[in-house]
């Protein structure tokens, strides 16, 4: 998930804290007869999941990730299809007349430090898709307890065939962190090579209380636009700046000014958050570079939003580029979207009717939308069926409720912080039941509100 800051919607109220919930409660079967992980099975996670932990892998390079999930999957009796728009896993697990239900989960990793102190925490480094370089790679926004989940929910849903009927898709998709993924798998003809779904389904680990879950209906995430703006100089020795155009303090410039798009040409009824988080220029304190390249990133909830800070920000790029005396006029790459994700209506209070009866109603709490984005939708668009996407607590609950009660909630670690670790009890349990109680609700043999694909 590309994070942004959590809009007001997020109350503090919505994340009460609880205790610590693990144990044997979690192993009864829900309605729909499909029990939870058993100890034993959660310990095997906890293996796979240290060790994904440990090796994560960039975007559209899942190569090692993708091919657990695929021999996992096939050891559960999947029919398992490889290198789906790149690196992408897809297994089928057919059991009789009934609908089919995609579950899925994203397995990139983000190209930044670790910083957990944990003892399996990510030592790789990796050539970064976006910039070219060099960098260190962490699973920092928890797509590896994604992977985790989804393969213990099909493990279990391949246990227990007796208890529902249908067609589970078990989605495994690749570069979720640059909007791609979704799309590179859509592009490669899943639409026609799988079954159609009736509900796409998804889950991302968010930083509350763990043990709780949140969801709503309509939009939750943001749309997102990630663009690259490369500006020009003439360079030279900085001991003569007055003989170059120098780009750094274009680029500069350049900062400052888009900082008052949203503050000065946004609408306070609307919604934007405008970015910039790289910035590239040189190699020597003593040399003016020939140029300087920013990456920026744009949320925004409504299009004709969009649109008019896209058109800011091409305005205030070229008018600093103009101004400076650049050479040649800046070149604004876009490197990528993301759609804006909207729970359906209907489907999603079947989840939270389901994830209630699951887990406890006091457990599942309404979700306000948030300046993240995600391409999870994308599915959901190419089959033209209803999504729902729904958040799993994986802080501390008492760590939480200690910074809540000192008013310190912006200091806890959150998804993109090279800090972030969930804390795997309950978080690895919960997220397996949440898959399950969701996937249950339309795979129950007395589900009526369904028809077979």
């Amino acid at each position: 998930m590309v994070i942004g800051r959590h809009r007001c919607g997020l109350a503090l109220a919505a994340f009460q804290s609880l205790a610590t919930l693990s144990g044997p409660a979690f192993a009864q079967a829900d309605a729909k007869g499909l029990p939870g992980p058993t100890e034993e099975q959660l310990a095997t996670l906890k293996g796979i999941y240290e060790d994904i932990h440990a090796n994560p892998e960039l975007s559209m390079q899942e190569k090692r990730t993708a091919g657990i999930a695929a021999k996992w999957l096939k050891e559960q009796g999947f029919e398992v299809t490889k290198g789906v728009g790149g690196t992408g896993v897809v297994g089928i697990l057919r059991n009789g007349d009934g609908p089919t239900v995609l579950l899925r989960a994203d397995m990139d990793a983000l190209p930044m430090k670790e910083n957990t102190g944990l003892p399996y925490a990510s030592t790789k480094k990796g050539t970064d898709p976006a910039s070219g370089r060099e960098t260190a790679i962490a699973h920092s926004c928890g797509h590896d307890l994604h992977v985790t989940w989804l393969m213990g929910a099909t493990q279990i849903l391949a246990a227990n065939k007796d208890n529902w009927r249908g067609t589970v898709m078990a989605v495994f998709q690749p570069g979720e962190e640059i909007g791609e993924g979704a799309k590179a798998m859509v592009d490669d003809g899943m639409v026609k090579r799988f079954p159609k779904p009736v509900v796409t389904l998804g889950q991302h680990v968010l930083p509350f209380p763990a043990g709780q879950v949140r969801l709503a209906s309509g939009p939750v995430l943001s749309q997102s636009d990630s663009l690259k703006v490369t500006l020009y100089g003439r360079g030279g020795h900085g001991s003569g700046p007055e003989s170059t155009i120098d780009p750094v303090v274009m680029a500069a410039a350049t900062v400052m000014r888009l900082q008052t798009i949203v503050s000065r040409e946004v609408s306070m009824t609307d919604s934007a958050v405008v970015s910039v988080g790289s910035i590239q220029a040189g190699s020597s304190a003593n040399i003016i570079p020939d140029q300087a390249e920013l990456q920026l990133n744009v949320r925004t909830y409504d299009d004709g939003v969009r649109d008019k800070v896209l058109s800011s920000i091409k305005r205030v790029v070229e008018g600093e580029a103009s101004i400076s005396g650049a050479p040649k006029p800046p070149r604004l790459t876009m490197l990528g979207r993301f759609p804006l994700t909207v729970n359906d209506e209907d489907a999603t209070a079947k989840v939270t009717e389901a994830l209630k009866q699951r887990l406890g109603a006091d457990r599942v709490q309404p979700a306000g939308n948030a300046a993240a984005s995600e391409d999870f939708t994308v599915f959901a668009r190419a089959w033209d069926v209803p999504s729902v996407f729904w958040f799993v607590g994986g802080t501390d609950p008492k760590r939480y409720a200690e910074a809540e009660k000192a008013g310190t909630l912006d200091t806890l670690p959150s998804n993109h912080s090279p800090e972030f670790a969930p804390v795997l009890t309950p978080t690895l349990r919960t997220g397996v039941e949440t898959m399950l109680a969701a996937a249950g609700h339309w795979l129950a043999p007395q589900a009526s509100d369904v028809k077979a694909r």
